[in-house]
């Protein structure tokens, strides 16, 4: 028995079909999707500080004790200790104090008042606290004297 070769059969690949879906595809998504709307301005007004006509009464200073343990203290409430890296609260209450006293349109003043045993170091971190929150009038006391 004999065998026939055949001649391999080649495969045409028609392009023109594939067109067509990948047309009918884009048509499909862009029908689907759906259009981002603009967003609409809404406007308002985020709070701020305002315009006093009025002075409020408000204390004229703020005295800051440092006590031999360490600890911060401003009207008998502790904002910290001096041996922690930074005092935080104590920045937070100083910055509203002067936002409360510029808006008052005042002038905001600290009095420091450390413990004899108090190194350098823990005067300085307070006085750290009042620069950051941008309080130029620091004043000292020693002793007795208030």
């Amino acid at each position: 028995m004999r065998r026939v070769k055949r001649e391999p059969v080649k495969a045409d690949f028609q392009i023109a079909p594939m067109i067509d879906c990948v047309f009918l595809l884009l048509i499909y998504f862009i029908m689907t999707s759906t259009l981002k709307k603009q967003e609409a301005d809404v406007s308002f007004q985020l709070p701020g500080t305002v315009e006093q006509n009025e002075a409020l009464e408000m204390p004229d200073e703020q005295f800051i004790e440092i006590r031999e343990d360490g600890s911060v203290v401003v009207n008998e409430y502790a904002y910290g200790n001096i041996n922690e890296r930074s005092l935080v609260r104590l920045e937070g209450m100083l910055s509203r104090y002067k936002e409360a006293s510029d808006a008052n349109k005042s002038i905001a003043q600290v009095t420091i008042l450390p413990s004899d045993e108090i190194p350098h170091s823990g005067v300085v971190k307070v006085m750290d606290a009042c620069a950051k929150a941008e309080i130029k009038s620091v004043n000292f006391a020693l002793g007795e004297e208030v």
